[in-house]
């Protein structure tokens, strides 16, 4: 799509340092037990784990968070936990990673949002979610609305990520967008189905072929189809950019002066997709912070989701990790040229 030298992918890291980003939507806990499976059981037909290890992680809009910390820069996250022990690990492993949980509000009608990943054999054996999905309450949203106002001269950038389960609310949708186009900040948006359309007038919205498919009642099969759909969506949602994702196919920009560039994926050994958009849509608004093109932000942004494709497990981006890769590409195609 676009070459980044190894001199622009310095200045573009080095852009990134401190960068202060907004995340705002659904945190979660992602917990973690790694075991073997070396038999079935007497009682059903499914495998016996012999449980090896036990790990809690940052999840949801949290996991966005460590991949701009990771990327060097400082996430302000913004969301609810529940007033249980989940919650608490949450806030310590925020705090852990030097995180502030200035943004975070407890919200005792609802648990904390928990992931629960069974591992055996580096296989995905089973998940389980402990969820509650309703809308949260007119109080706590303009609460989180509050946190924003307050802090919205000091951020580079503000992240909506929306995994429906009840934060980010149609209300609160064109509250962020507002405020953040007042104030000319970058907005990007991870969106799902239930407020898709609500997503208008930001810098780039992020779906997934699946939450296009969904969102738009069609099936997009050939390319002809992801040309059409990307069109539709930028018609419909004045955004600046539209980042459509395509799994094993990369992904496709559409750019409002109406620019189309498809990239093929760099995920070269696909071990486990999880995490890979909350990736994707962090590299892409940590870039364009730093100053990055679209283009270059795209093109960061899909190394960066094909990288962790090949980690089991959610795991955030390393620079270092990111720019060996790209330049390693660099090399490889100019070979080939040749």
């Amino acid at each position: 799509m676009v070459t980044l030298s190894e001199k622009r992918l310095e200045e573009l890291f080095a852009g990134m340092k401190g960068k202060r980003i907004a995340v705002i939507g659904d945190l979660m806990l992602d917990r973690y037990i790694w075991g073997n499976v070396s038999r079935i059981s007497p009682e059903a037909p499914v495998p016996v784990v012999d449980m090896e290890q036990e790990q809690v992680r940052l999840g949801g809009a949290a996991n966005v968070a460590m991949n701009i910390k990771s990327l060097g820069g400082d996430p302000l996250l913004i969301g609810i936990i529940g007033d249980d022990n989940s919650g608490r690990q949450l806030s310590d492993l925020m705090r852990e990673n030097k995180f502030s949980t200035d943004g975070i509000i407890t919200d005792t009608t609802r648990p904390t949002t928990v992931k629960t990943r069974v591992i055996a054999n580096s296989q995905h054996i089973v998940r389980i979610d402990r969820e509650r999905k309703s809308d949260i309450s007119p109080v706590i949203q303009n609460k989180l609305l509050d946190i924003l106002r307050k802090n919205i001269s000091t951020v580079d950038g503000i992240i909506i990520e929306d995994y429906n389960k009840g934060v980010v609310v149609k209300e609160l949708i064109g509250e962020i967008v507002t405020l953040a186009n007042k104030q000319n900040k970058i907005v990007t948006v991870d969106p799902k189905f239930n407020n898709f359309f609500e997503y208008k007038n930001v810098t780039v919205i992020k779906p997934n072929r699946k939450e296009a498919e969904e969102a738009m009642g069609v099936r997009l099969k050939t390319n002809d189809d992801i040309l059409a759909a990307g069109k539709n969506l930028m018609e419909k949602l004045q955004s600046k950019n539209v980042l459509l994702t395509r799994g094993e196919h990369g992904m496709s920009l559409f750019e409002s002066n109406g620019k189309i560039s498809h990239m093929p994926t760099k995920a070269l050994n696909v071990a486990d997709v999880s995490g890979a958009g909350d990736t994707v849509i962090s590299t892409l608004t940590m870039a364009l912070a730093s100053g990055a093109t679209i283009k270059e932000a795209a093109t960061m942004a899909n190394f960066a989701g094909g990288i962790v494709c090949g980690y089991i497990g959610i795991v955030p981006i390393q620079p270092n990790e990111l720019k060996e890769i790209i330049l390693h590409d660099n090399d490889h195609q100019s070979q080939k040229v040749k």
